[in-house]
């Protein structure tokens, strides 16, 4: 089933991440594909937009991210939940775990191309993100932190239009929040600031 989504403005793409939801990962180089989830994600700048995100020297993703130089962040929903535990406790390159497949053949993923990486964008997220690699192999070797520019963004409108997340009335398409080993929390409740103003002297 096709996702709904529609464009970003680049200049609103830190949203689709502020709250601080877990991702997951694609990357293509060399034909080969792979897609991990990763919990420690963030928007990084606005203008041009950049994103942070961790990858351990030991994952298939990191590999293939080095080698291309562009990678996707897919922002998966409750519906997606025990996929996205599978996707984080497996590795690409555990061949015997996948009967010899790839990830995407081994799930029974769907994927579609976005607009400006070679990266598979995953079916059935809330919201896409294709990156530029930032090059900075210092802080790539030394915290396995890897930078992004966001050079492209989508977003399923029934949850996310106009620069902001809406979830009402659609619970199995809120994002989630890995916690550890298995446990997650979604989104709740949105709720605005109102204007407080010093007290008086």
């Amino acid at each position: 089933m096709t996702s709904p989504r529609e464009p970003v403005d680049l200049a609103k793409a830190y949203r689709l991440l502020n709250h601080g939801p877990t991702v997951l990962v694609s990357a293509f180089a060399n034909g080969r594909r792979n897609l991990m989830a990763a919990a420690w994600a963030m928007p990084l700048d606005f203008a041009p937009p950049k994103v942070a995100v961790v990858l351990d020297k030991a994952t298939y993703t990191r590999r293939l991210i080095e080698a291309s130089g562009e990678f996707a962040l897919q922002v998966p929903v409750r519906a997606q939940v025990d996929l996205v535990d599978a996707l984080g406790n497996v590795s690409g390159t555990d061949e015997e775990a996948l009967g010899g497949r790839d990830k995407f053949d081994a799930f029974g993923l769907s994927t579609f191309s976005g607009s400006a990486t070679g990266a598979p964008l995953l079916e059935g997220c809330a919201a896409w993100l294709e990156c530029r690699l930032l090059p900075e192999p210092p802080i790539q070797q030394r915290y396995d932190l890897f930078l992004g520019e966001v050079i492209a963004a989508q977003a399923d409108p029934r949850v996310f239009s106009a620069g902001r997340w809406h979830f009402e009335g659609h619970d199995e398409l809120r994002t989630l929040h890995h916690v550890a080993g298995g446990h997650f929390i979604v989104d709740g409740e949105a709720i605005d600031a109102r204007p407080l103003a010093p007290r008086p002297r």
